[in-house]
C-alpha cells in the first residue's frame, strides 16, 4: 500500500511538472512566426532527431513487435492532427483560447474511456466531465466573432487529444516511454511530410525558420515536448486517462497568466470567457477529492 501511494505521488508530481511545461507550448507557438504546419513539422523533427541519439530509444525499438509499432504510429498521426488544430487555434484565435478548449477532452474521455477499457462507468467522472460543459459554453460566448475559426480548431484539437489520451493509456504498458515518444513523433513527422504538398503554399512544412524561430523551436521541442512527454508516459502507468487529462486542464492557468503578462490577451476576451475558465479549474481541483479508483 505504501509503495502504491509513493508511486501515485511521484506520478502526480511528474504529471503536473509536465503540464507546467505544456503550458508554455501555446505561448511559444504564438511567439514563433511560422504557420501551424511548418511549426509542427520542425517541432517533431527536432524531437525525433534528439531521441534517436538516446540508447534507450534504440534498445526499445529493437524489442518492439510489428503490432506495437503500428499502434504507436496510429497514435502519432492522431497526435499530429491535434497539434495542427491546436497551433491553428493559436494563430487564428490566441493562446488562451487554444489552451482552454483542450478541457473539452476530459468530457470525451469520461464517456469513452470506460467503454474502451470495458470498465464500469464512474459516475464522478461523468459528472465532472459534464460540469465542464457550462464552462465551455461561457468560453465560447466570451470569444470574439473574429476568433470563431480558431475556437473551432481548438475544439477539434480537444477531440484529437482525448483520443490520444485513451489510446496511450491502452498501450502504455507495451513499451518504454522513450520508444513510444519516438514512434509517435516519427509518425507525426511522416504524416506532415506526406500531407504538405497538398496544402496551400503558406502552410508548406518545408520552410526554413529564422534564428529567432529556431531557438524557440528548440525550446519547444526539447523542454516542452520530449521531456514532458516521457514524464507523462511514466505517470500514466499510475494515473487514469481521465485523471491525466484533468491535470492537463491546468495548462490554461499557466497559459493565460503568461498570455496576459506577455501579450495582454485579457483585452481580447470578455469576462464570460474567464468565468468559464474558473468552472474548468474548479473541476480540475475537485477531481482528486471525489475520485476513487
Amino acid at each position: 500500500m505504501q509503495d502504491d501511494k509513493r508511486h501515485s505521488l511521484i506520478a502526480w508530481t511528474q504529471m503536473h511538472f509536465s503540464v507546467l511545461m505544456f503550458g508554455f507550448t501555446a505561448i511559444i507557438g504564438r511567439a514563433i512566426t511560422l504557420n501551424a504546419t511548418p511549426l509542427v513539422w520542425w517541432r517533431v523533427l527536432i524531437v525525433v532527431a534528439f531521441l534517436s541519439l538516446l540508447p534507450a530509444t534504440r534498445k526499445g525499438l529493437r524489442s518492439l513487435t510489428a503490432r506495437q509499432f503500428f499502434n504507436y504510429f496510429v497514435v502519432g498521426i492522431v497526435l499530429c492532427l491535434h497539434w495542427l488544430c491546436f497551433y491553428g487555434s493559436v494563430k487564428f484565435a490566441n493562446a488562451s483560447v487554444a489552451a482552454t478548449t483542450i478541457a473539452l477532452a476530459s468530457m470525451i474521455v469520461a464517456f469513452a474511456e470506460p467503454l474502451f477499457f470495458k470498465q464500469r462507468i464512474k459516475l464522478t467522472e461523468i459528472l465532472l466531465g459534464l460540469l465542464i460543459v457550462p464552462g465551455m459554453i461561457l468560453i465560447v460566448g466570451g470569444t470574439p466573432d473574429r476568433m470563431e475559426f480558431g475556437l473551432i480548431l481548438g475544439i477539434l484539437s480537444a477531440v484529437f487529444v482525448g483520443i490520444v489520451a485513451i489510446l496511450n493509456k491502452r498501450f502504455i504498458h507495451d513499451s518504454d516511454p522513450f520508444t513510444m515518444t519516438w514512434i509517435e513523433m516519427a509518425a507525426a513527422l511522416i504524416f506532415i511530410t506526406v500531407l504538405s504538398p497538398f496544402l496551400p503554399a503558406s502552410e508548406s512544412a518545408f520552410v526554413l525558420p529564422n534564428q529567432h524561430d529556431f531557438i524557440l523551436l528548440m525550446v519547444l521541442a526539447l523542454l516542452c515536448t520530449a521531456l514532458p512527454f516521457v514524464l507523462t508516459f511514466k505517470a500514466m502507468r499510475h494515473v487514469t486517462a481521465f485523471g491525466s487529462l484533468l491535470a492537463i486542464n491546468m495548462e490554461p492557468v499557466y497559459t493565460i497568466i503568461l498570455s496576459v503578462l506577455l501579450f495582454g490577451e485579457q483585452h481580447e476576451l470578455t469576462r464570460h470567457f474567464y468565468i468559464g475558465v474558473l468552472i474548468v479549474l474548479f473541476t480540475v481541483f475537485a477531481y482528486p477529492f471525489v475520485h476513487r479508483d
